[in-house]
C-alpha cells in the first residue's frame, strides 16, 4: 500500500481516480476541468489525484501540439494543487526533468515508451516521489518487475504499475485483463489507464485515432478484476483537445462512469475481504 496525504492506494482500499486533461492546454481549461472533477469525486466519495502533462514529448507528427511551456504548465499544476487541495501526477521524459517536476508533482509518471530507460527510472526514484510506471505496449506484464526494481534500487519503494494496452497488430491495442492480476502479484498497486487503452496508434493520418466508446466497458472490466486505481484522460470537449482528441473521455460522461465503477469496486473488494 502507498499513502499519499489522506489517500491509500492498494491493499484493498477503495478505487482511486487519476484524471485530468491529457496535457495542460491553458490555465482556464485546466482549472475548470479540475474543479468539475473535484466536485464529482467529492460527491461520490472517490479519492482523486489530478493528472495532466506539462509537455507531450511522444507525438505522432512533428506538427502535433506539445506544450504551452514546461514552467508555465507546472505553475498551473501548482495552482491546482493549492486551489483544490489535490495531489498532482505528471509525466517526465528525461533525467533532468525529474527534480524540476518533483517540486510540484506528488507522483512522477514514466511514459510507456520510456519504461525501460534505466537512468530515467532511477532519476525519478531518487526524488523520493511516488513513481507510476506505465507498462510499455511491447512488454509482458511480468517484465514490469525489472522496471519497478530499477526505481527500488534507489531506495524508493513507492512504485505503481499501469496497464495502458498492448500492441495488437498495426494501429491497434488490446487490454489483456490477465495483466492486471499478474502485475498485482508483483507487489505494487496496479492502475488501469482506460483512455490510452482505446487508442489506435498512428491510425489517424498523422495522428493517433481512438475508440472512446470502449472506455466504459474497459473501465468496468478492470475494476471487476480488482484494480487499485483508474486512470482517465478527461476533457470538456475532446474533439477540440490539442492532444489525444480521439481517446479522451468527455467530461460530461465522467460522473456516470464514476457511479458505475464505484459500485463494482465496492462489491469486488467487499468479497475479497470475506
Amino acid at each position: 500500500m502507498i499513502k499519499l496525504q489522506n489517500i491509500k492506494i492498494g491493499s484493498g482500499n477503495p478505487l482511486v481516480l487519476i484524471a485530468g486533461p491529457c496535457v495542460v492546454e491553458s490555465r482556464e481549461l485546466t482549472l475548470r476541468t479540475a474543479d468539475r472533477i473535484s466536485k464529482i469525486t467529492k460527491k461520490h466519495n472517490v479519492p482523486f489525484i489530478f493528472k495532466s502533462s506539462y509537455k507531450k514529448a511522444n507525438r505522432t507528427s512533428s506538427f502535433s501540439f506539445s506544450t504551452i511551456g514546461m514552467h508555465e504548465s507546472l505553475r498551473i499544476l501548482s495552482e491546482i494543487k493549492s486551489e483544490f487541495d489535490v495531489p498532482i501526477l505528471t509525466d517526465i521524459h528525461t533525467e533532468s526533468e525529474a527534480a524540476v517536476a518533483a517540486e510540484v508533482a506528488d507522483i512522477l509518471q514514466i511514459p510507456a515508451f520510456l519504461c525501460r530507460q534505466t537512468e530515467l527510472l532511477q532519476a525519478a526514484g531518487r526524488t523520493g516521489k511516488i513513481i507510476n510506471i506505465k507498462k510499455g505496449q511491447f512488454l509482458a506484464p511480468e517484465d514490469m518487475k525489472h522496471q519497478a526494481d530499477k526505481v527500488i534500487s534507489t531506495g524508493n519503494k513507492k512504485v505503481m504499475l499501469t496497464e495502458r494496452g498492448t500492441t495488437f497488430g498495426y494501429h491497434n491495442l488490446v487490454v489483456d485483463m490477465r495483466s492486471l492480476q499478474i502485475m498485482h502479484e508483483l507487489g505494487h498497486p496496479v492502475i488501469l489507464d482506460a483512455t490510452h487503452s482505446v487508442q489506435l496508434p498512428g491510425a489517424g493520418k498523422g495522428e493517433t485515432s481512438g475508440s472512446p466508446e470502449f472506455i466504459f466497458p474497459i473501465s468496468r472490466a478492470g475494476v471487476a478484476v480488482g484494480i487499485d486505481g483508474l486512470f482517465l484522460e478527461v476533457h470538456p470537449d475532446p474533439k477540440r483537445a490539442l492532444s489525444d482528441a480521439a481517446s479522451q473521455l468527455k467530461l460530461d460522461l465522467l460522473e456516470e462512469l464514476i457511479k458505475q465503477v464505484a459500485e463494482i469496486d465496492k462489491l469486488v473488494k467487499t468479497k475479497l475481504k470475506m
